[in-house]
């Protein structure tokens, strides 16, 4: 059956009065007002095995694939926000309150779209932290790079499995929001350098790297608590 989905981030707490480094009002919310049309949920077939949630085959594996990235990164800055660590200056609680609100919208979108196109979502995740120090400048902000990275390389390479342009259209506006976040990160960490946009992450033809979702859940997996499956992508 098709169904329009209609998400926005009414409710959101933002404060896009600040004249700072990423500007929200500037940039927009990548997801703000986007309409997804064409849904059908006939074609997004699942099995849950021993209680294990699988992300589905599909628009709608990928959907939620995406999601359990978001909610990682939101559950991180969430706890930065926090508590921010130790000497933090005026200028950095700007930027990483900004990628807070940013994650949290994003995680939030994805619950909305996901819940309107199929009953199979991705439930509340469970994070652990068990090597960052978040009262250490250089803990948080090397996780903070690990993470954004990770999820910038996660998108460009997840979006060849989407069928849905409407879909494509979505995560094409948000990976272009966490290439910023990493952007803005690498240059705390090194600032007026180059590091920005790094050899690690940018390769001899300037595209940015991607990373197969085995790649991504392999190097995230240290974080996530909750156990889950992607049968279709090997990841079991």
């Amino acid at each position: 059956m098709k169904k329009t989905i209609q998400v926005s981030n009414q409710g959101a707490t933002l404060d896009t009065g600040r004249r700072n480094f990423l500007k929200l009002s500037g940039i927009g919310i990548a997801v703000a007002g986007l309409t997804l049309i064409g849904c059908d949920d006939d074609n997004f077939d699942y099995t849950q095995n021993n209680g294990i949630f699988d992300l589905g085959t599909g628009d709608v594996g990928v959907l939620n694939y995406a999601y359990a990235l978001e909610q990682l990164e939101a559950d991180f800055y969430t706890k930065v926000v926090n508590n921010f660590y130790s000497g933090i200056s005026s200028a950095e609680k700007e930027i990483l309150t900004d990628l807070y609100h940013h994650e949290v919208i994003h995680r939030d979108f994805f619950k909305a779209a996901i819940s309107g196109a199929t009953n199979n979502v991705l439930p509340t995740l469970e994070f652990q932290y068990p090597s960052v120090n978040f009262n250490d400048r250089n803990s948080v902000l090397a996780t903070a790079k690990a993470l954004e990275d990770t999820g910038v390389a996660a998108y460009n390479a997840a979006g060849k499995y989407i069928s849905n342009p409407a879909y494509l259209v979505l995560a094409g506006k948000i990976v272009s929001v966490e290439a910023r976040h990493a952007a803005a990160i690498r240059d705390l960490i090194s600032p007026g350098t180059a590091a920005f946009s790094g050899d690690d992450v940018i390769n001899a033809n300037g595209l940015d790297v991607a990373k197969e979702p085995k790649e991504i859940v392999m190097a995230a997996g240290g974080f996530i608590k909750t156990p889950f499956t992607w049968k279709e992508q090997g990841i079991n």
